[in-house]
């Protein structure tokens, strides 16, 4: 679900980093107010955690790939603000070392898996958190929201940016990049990432039940 430099046009670029920078500014007080002794040491693991999980792209029929993303389950132990800086975090560390994703592109990747997908999953969550089955739905529901804003940011592109008809950065739209990545999401990505929220939530849940 990362989307690379040169994808986006530099219009959409200022964009998306201007929608992301109050955004992160808010977040980073929010974390603050988080961040002590006891929740530093899960914050650190689950980033971690994120950051391997997202590294393990897996290609898919339909000439896209996939991955989990973790974001849903940092926001629904602690809250969506504190996983929308951590996954951000992680998505900068993977774009500057490894080129997983683009510094152009780090706003859009934040907003679609760390901010749409955290605060989606989070509500989500809210509303189930009496059934059994709130932490999987909401994981599923945080990545298919992720996969719906990166379709819309790559499917506007040939929209408003060609020339003579011919697309100058994102070539497929809103068409082909809907089913492509949502339908993926929601048929494949999703599950996986429902998966990993319930379980990883019901050990963490019932190892924090035990402490106290």
């Amino acid at each position: 679900m990362h989307i690379p430099d040169g994808y986006l046009s530099p219009t959409v670029v200022v964009a998306t980093y201007a929608v992301a920078l109050p955004l992160w500014f808010f977040g980073f007080k929010k974390l603050k107010e988080t961040l002590n002794e006891e929740t530093l040491p899960l914050i650190g693991a689950l980033s971690a955690m994120s950051f391997i999980i997202m590294m393990l792209n897996i290609p898919i029929p339909g000439g896209t790939s996939g991955h989990a993303v973790g974001a849903v389950l940092i926001a629904i132990l602690f809250n969506p603000w504190v996983a929308f800086i951590a996954i951000s975090v992680v998505l900068l560390i993977q774009a500057v070392i490894f080129g997983d994703g683009g510094i152009s592109t780090f706003a859009a990747n934040s907003l679609a898996m760390g901010f749409v997908g955290a605060f989606v999953g989070y509500y989500v969550f809210r509303i189930f958190k009496k059934y059994k089955f709130a932490p999987y739905l909401a994981g599923w529901s945080g990545i298919v929201a992720s996969s719906f804003l990166a379709a819309l940011l790559l499917g506007i592109e040939p929209i408003f940016w060609n020339k003579n008809g011919t697309p100058l950065y994102f070539p497929f739209g809103l068409k082909e990049t809907i089913p492509a990545l949502v339908g993926a999401h929601m048929l494949f990505f999703g599950i996986a990432e429902a998966v990993f929220t319930g379980l990883a939530y019901g050990f963490i849940h019932k190892k924090k039940m035990e402490i106290e």
